[in-house]
């Protein structure tokens, strides 16, 4: 009896078939776009801070200027006084006055004066600053926009508890500047808040207090 012979046959391994690529190119094209989402979060991220960073600087500044004013005042205004034509205060109310070497400084909030300003605007009417830092009497008072995009709904501020005695300056508290004055001291305690929304995110409030004294 002849032995039998036993064959093997080899197949060749199949690859991919067409369903189990379409499956890797799905799976491929979500796993990209959770990384080009993460990657535009970031940068929004990064812009909302930036802007952050700038409006809180701007605060600073705007608020440094007014404690300058402040400091080399005689008086704080208590109430609203007429201001010179050229002020032209037209839809912005008056918030804080000051008398400065026989002139009158007032900062107002309210409509930009042209239309490259954002949202609201704080301004400033009084003599200007020269070179040398120091205000000049004798020039004519100017109105120039001291910061903007203010908060056109502000939240209603409670910082005259800062000061005992303090009372809010011409109805200013519900304004986004904001300012109350301690008549026995004549310390004025003062609030910016400003708003801004990047890339349709959500909206961003910045808000900044200070105190100072007039003389």
């Amino acid at each position: 009896m002849m032995p039998r012979i036993q064959t093997t046959k080899h197949q060749a391994s199949a690859g991919f078939g067409l369903v189990e690529l379409l499956l890797a190119m799905a799976l491929g094209l979500m796993l990209c776009g959770v990384v080009v989402e993460a990657l535009l979060g970031e940068g929004r991220n990064a812009q909302q801070f930036s802007r952050l960073v700038r409006e809180r600087n701007h605060q600073r500044r705007a608020l440094a200027l007014i404690r300058t004013d402040l400091e080399g005042a005689a008086e704080v205004v208590n109430e609203a006084a007429p201001l010179p034509v050229s002020c032209g205060v037209a839809g912005r109310q008056v918030v804080l006055q000051l008398k400065r070497q026989g002139t009158l400084i007032s900062y107002s909030v309210g409509a930009p004066p042209s239309g490259i300003w954002r949202g609201q605007v704080l301004m400033r009417c009084g003599p200007a600053y020269g070179l040398e830092g120091r205000i000049d009497p004798s020039s004519a008072s100017l109105s120039r926009v001291v910061v903007d995009g203010l908060a056109i709904d502000p939240s209603r501020w409670t910082g005259c508890g800062h000061l005992p005695g303090a009372t809010a300056l011409n109805g200013s508290m519900g304004l986004p500047f904001s300012a109350c004055l301690d008549p026995a001291s004549q310390l004025v305690a003062m609030r910016l808040e400003q708003s801004f929304a990047d890339g349709g995110g959500p909206v961003q409030r910045v808000r900044s207090e200070a105190v100072a004294g007039a003389g």
